[in-house]
């Protein structure tokens, strides 16, 4: 979806992004002469790799509702890396955008957080998750939670890069 004048989130920058710098932290201007800025469609990571991300985020409940599953998780992992940096190797700009912004930081934070929180306030009040059912559902929640906040932190920051002129629309 283009970003528009009128989107609320195209006037706010990027957590770590402000007008003037680019994901790197250093400051020039935008649109030089002969630069082509790349568009907001070519940036913008794949669906398919949010879906990485949310078996990641819930991979730690998918463990314990599934232990003989972790080859299979080990194997997720090696082919995100190694999707990471062949096909999105276009993309590492809002990548580096993203894994540098406070934003994405406080996300991590935010998701750790969640899962301990969670487990723990279960635990007290006397429903600690011990089944598979349990841990499949608590996976299924942080896996949402994740693709959620990783879809809103890269919208936000492809429209940082629009206002500051480092992308067009």
């Amino acid at each position: 979806m283009a970003s528009t004048g009128t989107d609320a989130t195209a006037s706010q920058p990027a957590a770590g992004l402000d007008a003037g710098h680019d994901a790197t932290g250093a400051t020039g201007t935008a649109g030089t002469a002969g630069e082509v800025l790349p568009s907001v469609g070519e940036m913008r990571l794949p669906a398919w790799f949010f879906g990485f991300e949310g078996v990641l985020a819930g991979a730690f409940d998918l463990l314990r509702a599934f232990p003989a599953a972790w080859p299979a998780l080990v194997v997720l992992v090696a082919a995100n890396i190694t999707v990471s940096l062949t096909l999105l190797r276009k993309r590492l700009k809002l990548a580096k955008l993203l894994w540098r912004g406070k934003g994405t930081r406080k996300v991590a934070f935010a998701l750790v957080g969640l899962r301990i929180g969670t487990h723990v306030l279960l635990g007290a009040l006397g429903f600690a998750l011990v089944s598979a059912l349990g841990h499949v559902l608590m996976a299924l929640v942080m896996a949402g939670v994740t693709v959620g906040l990783l879809v809103y932190v890269q919208r936000t920051a492809l429209a940082a890069l629009v206002t500051a002129g480092k992308a067009t629309a």
